[in-house]
């Protein structure tokens, strides 16, 4: 029995249907089509619909299919996701904020990091209000109706109709009470309120979930006008059966859903293309026969070209996409929500081929794009591209060939290998791993691919390869998922994942799988830091094909244009090209916002310093954000949120004085020096942000302990990461310096790693503190490492972060033991790095000229392996060579090492050690803690252990610690390999050269 599927994908050029006769093709049919039984391309329409309108006329004409036989429609657009680009005023709707979050989140208000344009568009007012939920599932305090109707009363008043709902941990909350329950408060007060809840929308994270939900709900009458009009379509078109439409993941949610989460439909079009060729490629039924595509020796990977770039995607055994890691941008704001990793490199079949005076070629990366068939040479135009290159290597029939029968011989092969290297790079930046590749080509330029690809053992070009993306909407499937947070101690693991493998296998059904074919295609486990009672987030996945639904009985479409009102009708719908940047390619991109330092001169930026003192502005905090994350060797946690707080204190009223910077040598050594910084795990803190008082509660309570009634000034625990910069707020908000020096001179796991404590001087009373008005405290210890023990109890106890204030210590101590000039060092090396990227500079000079080091290696990752042991990230991270291809296209750091390079890590990397990988037992160690060792992205931003994964090309470099650390066994003792358990001697890197002074440059 045939029933019939269309897929429709919508481009910024054209517009791709396909029809599928879903019932067609079994395990054993040998049929090459795939059960396609046409396909059409039509340029895409100012409104949309009307092209989507043509490309379905057209395949139920070629295939000759009566509308009737249709059970669903599936469009795939990348509409919505414009309106956010390119920031339009009447496409966008103001949001207001409601954060459920009991005291917490204060200290990173909403749209911090929005651009300013898009920020005066969707910015509307924001609430603070209890509720909010713990890691652990309990709550961080209770709703407050009265809270609620005052928020919704302040909403009205300002005329916004749209919020953005964001519960701390709501992801976690799987029944989806707490914010469910808020929603439902504020609908009964005013039932014209979209309210969009972030569970909905994101996973943790609790900035970049709230961004992706704020924009959500900025388009929710964009998608509700947008969708109806998918709807009427549909019935002018008298098809009566359900629509879909497809998401970022490859799978479908109804047009009603997607309604109200357009957001999940952002890059649907990529992914369709990469589902569509799995599908075409029979990378279902060829996994069960002996053929590369299903060998677990293989890799998969999709290339989709294009007439301008090519896209390419690793596909995981699942069929799926890899998602993209850590973060998406999209309009300039960073968010998180599921994405496909495409990497996007300049070919296509319209790429401009470039012949300079000295007979060198070159291919793009600019192009003729839509205007290929009049500007290449074979259709009569005067510009050579790489059509015309295939043309005249006799591997296509495309125009007149006769046109290309000058090019010689020489034009052509260098041509040629250009396109090849473009391609090999592509895949080798984009592979999951050193296994051979099996490569799907699809889309209109592929025929680019003439040579064979270093690495690639099969390639296969599916029928309908220029449709796949149609395909891709047509065959998407339903997915189901459950990400909650479970406690192992005591129970059984194998029991608890598979209670949540059955709740995502229910999911998917309940959403419309057909639950014979539903099935689990992943399961991540995810240990928390800091705890020992081995707690673990679990996220499952179901997937399953769409249930078939009987024929006549959907009549959903009548009823979803009847639903949706039409007071949005004055909402444009034009259609126009997509831009939407995610985390993915060969570096991770830069977690410092440029938003300030990008429209400076930064060769002439001088930072402000008067009579000695060096007021902060954002530039400076910027330059530092990067710094702090190079000297926190893989550890120290992220400093993007500590950015965006002290951006926000620049601001604050609540500060009492600026933000500055003194050299210890101007503190009397009688006053008194406090010290404040964040404890716990980066997981929880990047949730539940904290509330801007936790530092300044625990310092006043351990300066109270002490017997002081004074300080002057504070100085950091630890430069590397983000309390590398936590200390700037406080001493805003008590209107004292911070001392332009630390504790360490880097990153390291614990507070008994500070300085003056290794040398002997009391860290108790210690003191901890929530936002809660909790505080505990430590008063004396056996050691410090008992210290450290007691502490980590009550940390947990708050909930996995806090403040942590050491007993103050009078300025001649600091003095001797602090690491000098290190917030200089900072500075110094973020204006490098930013500077050397603009300039394309080589970024390792220019490091190496602020701090003196060494480059220790230069290749790819090929291996990460992470645990938790003892409340710590434990793990250790493979580096091969770069291969002579990839040696061409790095800077000047090419080394003859064929050696791997081996980096263990405890948070922050513990040593390097070159390892022969015929017998990796036997290591030759090049450098250990204490000195530093950090992994660098290509663009010279730091990689923190946490971000280590497959396929990053990295430099890997060494700088030499303090003398405090290496020229006394206490240090070596604490903060050598000994003090980490490992059976090796530290080995001098080269002598510490103390960091230069910005406050002595800049004096005025």
């Amino acid at each position: 029995m045939a029933f019939y599927r269309i897929g429709v994908d919508v481009g910024g050029t054209n517009t791709d249907a396909a029809i599928l006769n879903a019932a067609s093709v079994t395990p054993h049919e040998q049929d090459r089509q795939r059960g396609v039984c046409a396909s059409s391309k039509t340029p895409t329409t100012a409104d949309v619909t009307s092209g989507i309108c043509t490309a379905i006329v057209d395949v139920l004409a070629k295939a000759q299919i009566p509308a009737h036989e249709v059970r669903s429609v599936a469009i795939g657009t990348t509409h919505f996701v414009n309106a956010v680009v390119e920031a339009d005023p009447g496409r966008l709707s103001r949001v207001a904020v409601v954060r459920l979050c009991g005291p917490y989140t204060r200290a990173v208000p909403p749209f911090s990091d929005f651009p300013p344009r898009l920020r005066e568009i969707i910015g509307g007012p924001v609430f603070y209000l209890g509720g909010g939920l713990e890691i652990d599932g309990t709550e961080i305090s209770p709703i407050c109706p009265q809270q609620i109707e005052n928020a919704v009363s302040e909403i009205q008043k300002a005329g916004i109709t749209t919020v953005a709902l964001v519960g701390v941990f709501s992801p976690l909350d799987h029944r989806g009470a707490n914010e469910a329950a808020c929603k439902k408060l504020m609908l009964q007060q005013n039932p014209n309120l979209s309210v969009v809840c972030s569970a909905d929308i994101g996973s943790v994270g609790l900035l970049e979930r709230e961004n992706a939900t704020i924009l959500n709900a900025s388009i929710l009458a964009l998608a509700k006008k947008t969708i109806r009009a998918f709807c009427q379509a549909m019935k002018d078109l008298e098809l009566e059966c359900p629509l879909f439409l497809t998401q970022n993941d490859g799978t479908l949610t109804s047009a009603a859903m997607a309604a109200e989460r357009p957001i999940q439909t952002f890059a649907s079009g990529p992914t369709n293309s990469l589902t569509g060729a799995a599908y075409l490629a029979g990378l279902d039924q060829r996994s069960k026969s002996n053929s590369s595509i299903g060998n677990t020796d293989t890799q998969v990977l999709v290339i989709d070209v294009g007439g301008t770039t090519t896209d390419v995607c690793a596909l995981l055994p699942s069929g799926f996409p890899r998602k993209a890691p850590n973060f998406v941008e999209v309009g300039g704001v960073r968010t998180a929500f599921p994405i496909p990793e495409v990497l996007s490199v300049g070919l296509g079949g319209g790429s401009r081929i470039h012949i300079d005076a000295e007979d060198s070629v070159s291919v793009g990366p600019d192009s003729v794009g839509y205007r290929l068939t009049q500007d290449a040479l074979v259709f009569g135009g005067d510009t050579m591209t790489s059509t015309d290159i295939v043309v005249a290597s006799g591997k296509a029939e495309l125009g007149e060939p006769s046109q290309v029968q000058h090019l010689s011989a020489p034009v052509i092969a260098k041509a040629r290998a250009g396109i090849k290297k473009i391609l090999e790079r592509a895949i080798d930046e984009m592979k999951v791993s050193d296994q051979p590749v099996t490569l799907l080509l699809v889309g209109g330029g592929s025929i680019v691919y003439m040579d064979t690809l270093e690495g690639v053992s099969e390639c296969i070009l599916p029928p309908h390869y220029d449709s796949a993306n149609a395909v891709g909407a047509a065959i998407a499937k339903v997915s189901g998922e459950v990400d909650v947070i479970e406690i192992l101690e005591g129970r059984d693991e194998a029991a608890v994942v598979e209670a949540a493998k059955q709740q995502a296998l229910q999911a998917a059904v309940t959403r419309g799988a057909d639950k014979d074919d539903v099935r689990v295609v992943e399961v991540d486990k995810i240990p928390l830091q800091y705890v020992t009672n081995k707690a673990v987030r679990l996220i499952v996945k179901a997937v399953g094909k769409l249930a078939t639904p009987a024929p006549g009985s959907e009549s959903a479409v009548e009823n979803l244009v009847s639903w949706m009102s039409t007071d949005d009708n004055d909402l444009p719908l034009e259609e126009t090209s997509t831009v939407v940047t995610a985390a993915s390619g060969s570096t991770p991109p830069s977690l410092i916002s440029t938003k300030h330092s990008a429209s400076i001169n930064l060769d002439t930026y001088v930072p402000e310093v008067t009579d000695h003192v060096w007021y902060l502005s954002a530039v400076d905090l910027e330059f530092i954000a990067t710094g702090t994350g190079v000297l926190g060797t893989g550890g120290g946690g992220p400093s993007y949120l500590q950015y965006l707080q002290c951006l926000d204190w620049l601001q604050s009223s609540e500060a009492k004085g600026r933000m500055r910077v003194v050299s210890p040598d101007r503190m009397n050594d009688s006053g008194v020096c406090v010290f404040g910084s964040w404890y716990g795990a980066p997981s929880v803190s990047g949730e539940r942000i904290p509330a801007k008082i936790e530092l300044t509660t625990a310092i006043d309570h351990a300066v109270r302990l002490s017997g002081y009634t004074h300080f002057e000034g504070i100085i950091a625990d630890e430069i590397g990461g983000g309390n590398g910069m936590s200390t700037f707020p406080t001493s805003a908000y008590y209107d004292i310096p911070v001392l332009d020096g630390d504790l360490m001179g880097r990153a390291y796991p614990t507070m008994e790693h500070g300085t003056p404590y290794v040398y002997g001087h009391p860290i108790t009373p210690c003191v901890v503190a929530d936002a809660k008005g909790n505080v505990g405290v430590v008063l004396k210890a056996e050691s410090n490492r008992r210290v450290e023990e007691l502490l980590r109890c009550q940390c947990v106890n708050l909930g996995i972060s806090t403040a942590v204030a050491a007993v103050p210590l009078t300025f001649d101590i600091v003095k001797k033991y602090c690491i000098p000039n290190t917030v200089s060092q900072a500075w110094y090396l973020g204006r490098a790095i930013h500077r050397a990227r603009r300039s394309k500079a080589d970024i390792i000079n220019a490091i190496f000229g602020t701090t003196p080091g060494k480059l220790l290696y230069s290749g790819k990752i090929i291996d990460v392996k992470r645990d938790v042991s003892r409340g710590y990230t434990v793990g250790q991270c493979t580096i091969a060579p770069l291969s002579g291809e990839e040696k061409e296209n790095t800077d000047n750091h090419v080394s003859a090492e064929t050696r791997h390079l081996v980096i263990p890590f405890q948070n922050e990397f513990l040593y390097a050690a070159y390892i022969n990988p015929a017998n990796p037992t036997s290591e030759e160690v090049i450098c250990t803690v204490p000195d530093l060792i950090s992994v660098l992205g290509q663009d010279g931003e730091a990689i923190g252990s946490q971000e280590l994964r497959y396929g990053l090309r990295v430099n890997v470099i060494g700088m030499a610690a303090h003398p405090l650390w290496t020229g006394d066994e206490r240090g070596l003792r604490v903060g050598g390999p000994q003090g980490f358990g490992l059976d090796m001697e530290w080995t001098s890197l080269g002598p510490y050269q103390a960091p230069r002074s910005v406050i002595a440059e800049f004096n005025q």
